[in-house]
């Protein structure tokens, strides 16, 4: 039998958004929402990313609750 071909979960926009946000985590200039505290963090540098990709508009899975 032939293999099914998989879904992206993640669209490649939303890919951009977190590789932009790793970079600037690198870089130090990631900073997160309303403290302003520079993140450090690669978690977080991928939730960021992540949530940035949603607000465009990106193709996300949603938040697990």
């Amino acid at each position: 039998m032939a293999k099914k071909a998989k879904k992206r979960k993640y669209s490649k926009g939303a890919a951009k958004k977190v590789g932009r946000a790793m970079k600037k985590r690198k870089a130090g200039t990631l900073r997160s929402g309303r403290s302003g505290k520079k993140v450090t963090s690669r978690k977080q540098a991928i939730a960021i990313g992540l949530s940035e990709a949603r607000q465009s508009g990106a193709k996300v899975p949603k938040k697990k609750k």
